[in-house]
């Protein structure tokens, strides 16, 4: 156990989907998986583990913003010595061609955080996802017939609407081919390189920040079924 995670070794599988919301990961447990067990829930940061055909998941909050994904990540890796982490995460869309539910994958990310600071690296550090786990997920992606998009994807400190930058702030970030922003995927991606471990992130667009279309309140949670459901079956492929 450790200060953020009451799962005792053995109740967390080797494979994680990670939403930010904890209500999120109590939703994805309810909805794919049987057999559900609570195995955490300090600081209300909701985890689960339970049976999706046949295999065994977990699915943890890790909460918003790159610091808190990136202890939740690197306590998953490190003490519970979990193989892959698939964050199922939102965003907001920069093109004009994104409606709400598309699905982004980061191949890489940028950011505006100091995060990679602590690996004392002579340079920028641009961390990638772990390509196995892209490929199967876009199969998969394309065998449903679903909207998607992979590329770079910008992760900020900053939530856009309330940064002090102004609400435009992303248009630059677009402009040098991002597809969206988030908060996490930059800290997953180097946490896992650091441990040697896997990581892909998938991002369901919520939020179109060009357009200015969103899902309504109503839709926020089941708008990430799509999304939840090509991270499992990418896990069933990889156990």
């Amino acid at each position: 156990m450790t200060p953020h995670n009451s799962a005792p070794k053995g109740a967390i599988a080797p494979f994680v989907l990670l939403p930010g919301d904890p209500l999120r990961a109590q939703w994805v447990a309810s909805q794919f998986l049987t057999d559900v067990k609570e195995v955490t829930s300090i600081r209300n940061m909701l985890g689960f583990s339970g049976i999706y055909k046949g295999c065994k998941v977990s699915v943890l909050g890790s909460g918003m913003g790159g610091p808190s994904a990136g202890i939740y990540s690197y306590e998953l890796f490190d003490h519970y010595d979990v193989e892959a982490i698939i964050r199922i995460g939102t965003c907001g869309g920069f093109a004009t061609s994104m409606n709400p539910g598309d699905i982004i994958f980061p191949l890489t990310a940028s950011t505006d955080s100091n995060w990679a600071h602590q690996y004392s690296l002579m340079g920028t550090y641009s961390p990638s996802v772990d390509y196995p786990l892209l490929e199967r997920a876009v199969e998969i992606t394309k065998k449903e017939g679903l909207s998607y998009y992979a590329g770079m994807v910008f992760s900020s400190d900053l939530f856009s609407s309330y940064s002090a930058l102004g609400e435009k702030c992303w248009e630059k970030w677009a402009l040098m081919g991002a597809l969206a922003q988030d908060m996490e995927t930059y800290a997953l991606y180097s946490t896992a390189a650091y441990l040697n471990k896997r990581a892909l992130s998938i991002l369901t667009m919520t939020d179109n920040c060009a357009t200015g279309i969103s899902f309504e309140d109503d839709q926020r949670m089941e708008g990430n079924r799509n999304m939840a459901h090509i991270a499992l079956e990418t896990i069933i492929q990889q156990t």
